[in-house]
């Protein structure tokens, strides 16, 4: 596509102006080909032919729409920008390779050296290791918070102060960030928030009606469903989207493959039905959890116990969604605490035969991990502890088996470890 005024004439299907969520999920998009396909097309192609020089001429300069080259367009990544855009609320969307580079691309796109990010100092571990490391190398400073507190939001900001980020709930402990307070402090810094959606999806949670200027999201987990794909995206106005981010985009070449797109335009189709039973397993679970005696403390906003239950029940549209964490108690025996709370986790999540061990999360299978030696292992201990990440903690992103063996499967750890 030559411009973003190209992209934004492109034809639509005809959708009620009131569609909700569910029928956005299955029916935004292009309409069909020359061939009325049903399913939404496939277009495994880098580039895009010109029926002569003139025409690819004007084409390149932005005076006649058209599909170009599929590293900034194509029209299956464009199908899924609209889909996803349509479920947040936002203007527009662009596709990423992934949740990573949808982060890259935000702060490239809006930032300079100089300029400073007020983030949670719950986010992802990844977020934290750009921010610091990656970012602070090009000049710009980054200072972390409490997730749940304000007050310190507003304490941090600086007359450089140009992004606010949080992801809620955040990842592992499940904190809840009050969007709307953090955006009324950022706009009134002359500032913008940022807000990682990946653990609600739109499903579940819409952060731009609550005042997000932009959405983020690693399409690698709900957005797909299964597994399969990595993908990435960011939401927010028409004119940051289509206008700085495209530009980035187009010369830095974070894109998304059309066929990942298409498999993640597909998944959404499921999205609603799926974020609804998993986190009806999730509560269930996180509800037993609570009633074990090995276990410590659960992290779930779903239950009252929550310390942000009530916001959380508010925003997410009464759902605590899929993720629950939960602390073992130490094993038994002499010496460091520490390493006893990670004999017992260690414990627990071998003698699982159910659940897959891995990181990921967002999948229709169960998956378990271990944060601090997995998705926050490249954080210091003291960086850890300070976001609430102890070696005992267990992340368990629930999927869609039947919640009866999935407690039996986590039964077999917990009740076989000596505390």
């Amino acid at each position: 596509m030559a411009d973003s005024e190209s992209k934004k004439k492109l034809p639509r299907k005809d959708l009620p102006p009131d569609a909700r969520i569910e029928t956005l999920a299955v029916r935004e998009g292009l309409p069909p080909t020359q061939w009325n396909e049903n399913s939404e097309a496939l277009f495994l192609t880098s580039s895009f032919n010109h029926p002569d020089a003139a025409t690819a001429a004007a084409r390149f300069a932005n005076e006649e729409e058209a599909f170009i080259y599929s590293r900034f367009t194509n029209p299956t990544t464009m199908m899924f920008e609209r889909r996803l855009a349509a479920l947040e609320g936002t203007e527009a969307a662009i596709a990423t390779s992934s949740g990573m580079s949808a982060i890259l691309l935000l702060i490239m796109g809006l930032l300079k050296s100089g300029d400073h990010v007020v983030c949670s100092r719950s986010v992802f571990g990844s977020t934290i290791t750009l921010l610091q490391r990656e970012f602070g190398k090009f000049g710009v400073e980054s200072t972390f918070v409490s997730q749940t507190d304000p007050a310190e939001w507003r304490a941090a900001i600086k007359p450089n102060t140009k992004l606010f980020f949080a992801e809620t709930p955040s990842n592992p402990l499940t904190e809840v960030c009050d969007v709307a307070a953090l955006a009324e402090i950022a706009h009134a810094a002359g500032a913008h928030l940022a807000v990682d959606n990946c653990f609600c999806t739109p499903a579940l949670q819409q952060p731009a009606k609550l005042g997000a200027d932009f959405i983020v999201h690693s399409g690698t987990k709900y957005l797909d469903g299964q597994g399969r794909v990595m993908a990435g995206a960011l939401c927010g106005p028409d004119a940051f989207i289509n206008g700085p981010f495209m530009a980035t985009m187009r010369g830095a070449g974070m894109c998304l493959s059309p066929f990942n797109a298409w498999v993640v335009l597909k998944g959404l189709e499921t999205l609603s039905i799926r974020m609804a039973a998993q986190s009806a397993n999730a509560l269930k679970l996180a509800q037993w959890l609570e009633l074990q005696p090995h276990v410590d403390k659960v992290y779930y906003p779903g239950l009252p116990s929550h310390p942000q239950h009530e916001l959380a029940m508010k925003q997410q549209n009464g759902c605590g969604g899929a993720v629950v964490s939960f602390t073992v108690k130490p094993v038994a025996g002499q010496g460091d605490v520490a390493a006893r709370q990670r004999q017992g986790a260690f414990h627990v999540i071998d003698s699982t035969r159910l659940c897959s061990i891995t990181s990921n999360l967002g999948d229709t299978k169960t998956l378990i991990t271990h944060p601090s030696s997995t998705s926050h292992g490249r954080l210091s201990e003291e960086q850890r502890l300070a976001a609430g990440i102890t070696q005992g903690m267990i992340r368990v992103a629930v999927g869609l088996e039947h919640i009866d063996d999935l407690t039996a499967d986590l039964a077999r750890g917990l009740d076989s470890l000596t505390v």
